[in-house]
């Protein structure tokens, strides 16, 4: 059988798969879309990140496709109904990225309350900054609020809790009384309330249209003033503008943001002399770990939907 790789994947996946099948595999490909077009009618399988558009043209040319494999855990590039309709079988990773974002979340929220880590140029000039620096805060006491109670918002809650943070979480999916609340001692919490009572707020939603520019101007007021907001979940659930308009006047306290509404970033002139914002280019679930960890499921998870 034939499996189509379009962006990257860890290389002993790849041999894993190649061991038992014909594997195409070209990290570029997902930057050729009338080449991905041409090979797809010949695949049994397909495996993407998020930058491949798995609907419209692309899924009409998977005419004999069994399984889309999913590096990574969003389906907002992939039209999960339409690949069930037609009989795909779409895998994603999930939980094997977990843990990296949860400590980007946890990173960030620490720089950004801290912030005072931007100063090696001023203290190797010789220049002495320490006042101006001197009035950082600590994570240890501060609350963070979860939006979204999925396994990454769960193991990010772990990472917090550990150092001494409080935590509540606002999920409509999950009942009060479900048992990750009293196993990891977070309190759930009505949204108005997480976004009025949080130190950070991060954000562990997908991006449907319900959640599209969930975090807006409106919201973003009702956060506590110099909270941190922070999103690895999908770019389009944050309204930009209004965080680069709440961030100059001071009413958030900071923001890091690793995904946006159009991904390359193109120019963002709204971003630009930004204080206290951290922007990165969707990495927050990628590391050498993860990346391994990601491949080698969807991988075995493929081979065994090929079986």
């Amino acid at each position: 059988m034939k499996i189509l790789i379009t962006e990257f994947m860890d290389a002993p996946a790849v041999d894993q798969l190649r061991a038992a099948h014909d594997v195409t595999y070209d990290p570029q490909l997902v930057d050729d879309l009338p080449r991905l077009v041409r090979e797809a009618p010949q695949c049994d399988a397909i495996i993407v990140r998020n930058r491949t558009r798995v609907r419209g043209d692309l899924l009409a040319a998977l005419t004999r496709c069994k399984v889309v494999g999913r590096l990574g855990v969003g389906l907002d590039n992939i039209d999960v109904q339409a690949c069930e309709t037609r009989g795909i079988r779409v895998i994603p990773a999930t939980g094997a990225n977990a843990h990296s974002v949860a400590e980007y979340v946890i990173a960030t929220a620490m720089l950004l309350l801290r912030g005072a880590y931007a100063s090696t140029a001023d203290v190797a000039a010789g220049r002495w900054p320490r006042s101006a620096l001197s009035q950082g805060r600590e994570l240890a006491g501060k609350t963070l609020g979860l939006i979204g109670f999925g396994s990454i918002g769960q193991l990010t809650a772990r990472l917090a809790r550990a150092l001494g943070m409080q935590v509540m979480a606002f999920d409509p999916a999950m009942a009060d009384n479900a048992p990750p609340f009293a196993e990891l001692g977070v309190s759930p919490a009505q949204l108005d309330h997480l976004l009025a009572g949080a130190d950070v707020v991060s954000l562990h939603i997908p991006l449907i249209e319900s959640t599209r520019n969930f975090i807006d101007k409106r919201r973003l007021a009702a956060m506590k003033p110099g909270a941190i907001l922070v999103n690895t979940a999908r770019g389009g659930i944050v309204d930009e503008h209004a965080v680069a308009t709440a961030l100059r006047t001071g009413q958030l306290g900071g923001a890091a943001l690793d995904v946006f509404a159009e991904e390359p970033l193109a120019l963002a002139p709204h971003f630009e002399g930004c204080p206290n914002l951290i922007l990165t280019p969707h990495i927050g679930g990628l590391t050498i770990e993860s990346n391994e960890r990601v491949s080698s499921l969807v991988a075995s998870k493929v081979l065994e939907a090929l079986a």
